[in-house]
């Protein structure tokens, strides 16, 4: 009885989630420098491409935080329905990247000068760019900038086209079956056990040997591959007899009910003894309303792709920011 009343109150626990407009909850990697430069090293890198200190020591503190809000339940919201959403990744030092996307508006900023330095390759100073640069100064000062979602998705669609044309997403109806085969996997693999916490709340474990699970699930999956968009490749039992079969344990916090955190410690899948760390934390927040940022700067996609992403140079771009007109959409 322990087995069904603990998936069930993790069952419901989900179905509370979904009955929900606005969603956000918080990402946290729960490692540290010397687990992340062993589990590179066990990767072997080719010389020079060994994982740089910096970026160890931001991955190791990485948090990402989202929020979601839609006119409808999140449960049979689809895209149209959402009002807003909002991701940043942060470090102890601050935040490295954040955007959102509000009305007809994708707002983004970022600390390009600690992403440069982790990536190994630094920027310009802002102040060493062109008059004629415009926008992208405050891109590559960390101020936030918007351009219109539309344009960006019409310029992805004309790159698909000319890719041989448009990526092809799941159905609903592809979807419930996916979601029907990982619940018939979770139920014959996964053990559930259910232990009070105090205080409203209570924990449900969830625990599994890795390799089982991720083949009994891919087992169920391949006979819907048909309808999965095409190109989509799965592993076969063979690829997958490598993969560590270590037992993993997922703990739930619910709280009167509800889900409030989630703990993974991951360190026994590397297989190697210097990880000491490897855990993720996924801790559930009172559902927020992204807002758009007051004083964004409007960017020519143009612009930014030619200018940021190796295109023409700053000075032979044209930056021509007229007719784009502000919307009118709550500000911070």
């Amino acid at each position: 009885m322990e087995q069904l009343s603990a998936g069930k109150k993790l069952d419901r626990a989900f179905e509370k989630l979904g009955k929900k407009n606005t969603l956000s909850f918080e990402l946290d990697l729960d490692t540290d420098v010397a687990s992340l430069k062993a589990m590179d090293a066990a990767s072997d890198p080719a010389p020079g491409e060994e994982i740089p200190d910096e970026a160890a020591e931001l991955l190791s503190g990485a948090k990402i935080t989202v929020a979601v809000q839609s006119k409808k339940p999140l449960e049979e919201s689809g895209e149209k329905d959402l009002v807003g959403t909002a991701m940043k990744v942060s470090t102890p030092d601050g935040d490295l990247a954040e955007y959102r996307v509000i009305g007809d508006y994708t707002y983004i900023r970022a600390d390009m000068d600690a992403m440069g330095k982790t990536m190994g390759s630094p920027l310009p100073d802002a102040d060493d760019l062109p008059p004629e640069a415009g926008a992208m100064k405050d891109v590559i000062e960390g101020k936030w900038v918007k351009f219109n979602t539309k344009e960006m998705d019409k310029a992805a669609a004309e790159g698909q086209k000319a890719d041989g044309g448009p990526t092809p997403s799941l159905d609903a109806k592809t979807q419930k079956k996916l979601v029907k085969a990982l619940r018939e996997v979770i139920a014959r693999e996964v053990e559930f056990k259910t232990a009070d916490g105090g205080d409203g709340t209570e924990h449900v474990t969830a625990t599994a040997p890795f390799r089982t699970l991720i083949t009994e699930l891919f087992g169920e999956i391949r006979p819907l591959v048909k309808d999965l968009p095409p190109g989509m490749q799965l592993p076969t039992d063979k690829d997958l007899k490598d993969a560590p079969d270590a037992k993993v344990t997922a703990d739930f916090t619910l709280k009167n009910g509800e889900l409030s955190q989630v703990d993974m410690d991951l360190a026994k899948l590397a297989e190697n003894a210097k990880v000491k760390r490897l855990g993720l934390t996924l801790r559930m927040r009172e559902g927020t309303r992204p807002t758009a940022p007051a004083g964004a700067t409007t960017i020519d996609l143009d612009d930014l792709m030619n200018g940021f992403l190796g295109g023409p140079t700053m000075g032979d771009a044209e930056f021509d920011m007229s007719g784009l007109a502000d919307e009118d959409v709550p500000q911070d």
